[in-house]
Order: C-alpha cells, then sequence, then structure tokens
C-alpha cells in the first residue's frame, strides 16, 4: 500500500499522529506480533516547513530518523518503509498524487479551514482516512460515508475536552502508545543524541493542543480497518471507483459559476 501524508508541515496536520503509527507498526514487526495477512506498506511524507518553524523541522528530523531505523532493520523493513520526500512541489504532487492508494487527511477537527489537497488525491482515486475537518466533511458526504475511512473525535468534542484534557492518562493507559512514546525518549531512533526528540515528547505529554494522544487509538484502529479493506481487492477497487465517479462537485467549473452566481453576481455568457 502507498499511504501518503502530502501537505503543509504543521502540528494541527498532525505528522505526528501518522509517524507514531508507523512506530506502532515497526514495533509489531520486530516483535513478531503479525501474521502473513500484514499488508506491507510504503508510508510517504511530503511538504514543506515556516523557515522558524522549529517543531516542524524537528518532525521532519524524526521522520528520516524513524525510516532509517526501519531500513537497519532486516525484519520490520521487509514490509515497511517510511519516506520523506524533500523539496516538494507541483512537479512531484503530479507524480505522488495520481500513484496513492491512501490518502492522509488527519488534522484534528475543527482546524482546517478548507484543503484542496485531499480532494486531488479523492480525484485520482485514493481513499481518504480522516477525521471529520475542512473539505472532509464534504468528501465523505459526496462519495458515501462506507468508502471514506473516519476516526477521531468531532471539532464538538475536542471543545468540550479542551479544559480538562490529560494527555498523560491515553500515554498511561495504551501500552502501544507508551512503548512508542518511551522509544523517543530513550533514543531509540537517535541513538547518537538520546534526547534529541525529547522537545516532541514534553509537548505531547504535557500539553498535546491538538490531541495527538486523544486520537491515537482510534487512528491506529482505522489504520488496521484500512489494512483488512485493502486486502479485499474487490472492495477496495470499488471504493477507489467511487470515490473518483462521485467526486464532480469539486469541479472547478462549479466552484467558479457558484462565485460567479453568488458573489459576484456575473451573468451567464452563451458561445
Amino acid at each position: 500500500m502507498l499511504d501518503c501524508q502530502v501537505k503543509r508541515m504543521h502540528e494541527y496536520k498532525r505528522q505526528m499522529l501518522n509517524i507514531l503509527h508507523v512506530i506502532t507498526l515497526y514495533n509489531r514487526l520486530r516483535e513478531g506480533r503479525v501474521d502473513q495477512t500484514f499488508v506491507p506498506r510504503t508510508v510517504l511524507l511530503a511538504g514543506k516547513s515556516a523557515p522558524g518553524y522549529w517543531m516542524c523541522k524537528l518532525i521532519i528530523k524524526l521522520i528520516h530518523s524513524v525510516g532509517a531505523t526501519i531500513s537497519a532493520n532486516q525484519i520490520a523493513r521487509e514490509k515497511l518503509q517510511l519516506l520523506f520526500v524533500p523539496n516538494y512541489s507541483v512537479s512531484l504532487a503530479q507524480r505522488i498524487m495520481p500513484a496513492a492508494e491512501l490518502s492522509e487527511q488527519i488534522s484534528t477537527a475543527g482546524f482546517e479551514a478548507s484543503g484542496t489537497g485531499n480532494m486531488k488525491f479523492t480525484l485520482n482515486g485514493a481513499l481518504t482516512i480522516g477525521t471529520l475537518d475542512g473539505a472532509n466533511v464534504e468528501i465523505r458526504q459526496e462519495v458515501g460515508e462506507e468508502n471514506f475511512f473516519l476516526f477521531g473525535l468531532t471539532t464538538e468534542e475536542v471543545m468540550a475536552k479542551r479544559s480538562s484534557y490529560r494527555p498523560q492518562d491515553y500515554y498511561a493507559q495504551d501500552p502501544e502508545l507508551r512503548q512508542a512514546i518511551n522509544q523517543l525518549l530513550e533514543g531509540h531512533f537517535s541513538p547518537e543524541n538520546p534526547g534529541l526528540f525529547h522537545p516532541i515528547v514534553r509537548s505531547l505529554l504535557d500539553v498535546d493542543w491538538f490531541f495527538v494522544l486523544a486520537d491515537y487509538a482510534s487512528y491506529v484502529a482505522c489504520q488496521d480497518r484500512v489494512a483488512a479493506v485493502y486486502r479485499d481487492r474487490d472492495l477496495w477497487t470499488k471504493m477507489a471507483i467511487l470515490n473518483v465517479a462521485r467526486s464532480g462537485f469539486f469541479s472547478s467549473d462549479r466552484a467558479i459559476k457558484e462565485y460567479a452566481d453568488n458573489i459576484w453576481n456575473l451573468p451567464s455568457v452563451k458561445s
């Protein structure tokens, strides 16, 4: 499976949630906690960080470090790969989006104003795993709930939990999450500098403003469902075809006509 998260690097877009899932798959593989039905994955991330966005640059470094650790493990590397494509551009998007099979649209509910990259993935036949955020809401409505992999807190649930949220509780309760966080703390992915990723851990355990830990279990369970569907090639193909066939709503022609009719008040011109 080619599993892609291609977008601007930002904490609310939760590349960290994707990385924690990759670490979980890596741990399952190296510890022999998978069977012959495990779906091999290449997880591809791409995107640029703002020049001064230090935390996102550290997350990019983490992606490279986790990818290198997986590649060095003889067992894990046979079925798992994590890649970061540098210098993301339209030319790269033209190659990545048609190739993608799973589109990661996993921002914290209530933070994504719109989102057009997810539409482009849908138009090219990738299935979406995502939250009820931004254009995901419309995509899910158009392609059908059964053809969209939904997980995570809603905007209302995020707002309700904000005042009482304790990310440490999720760390304490979930063994796989705790193992992944501990590996970051212990320098498993940066033996030459064991404390390198401590700032990421502190941001997750002390604050976790974007509810990464709260959505982790739901996300991992949904990814397990993605893998189960992927093993059924007829079902996956059907869902992909329906995603493409029902994505006409996102045509730029429709959007421009709505602007002309409702905002610019321009009459139609007959050719």
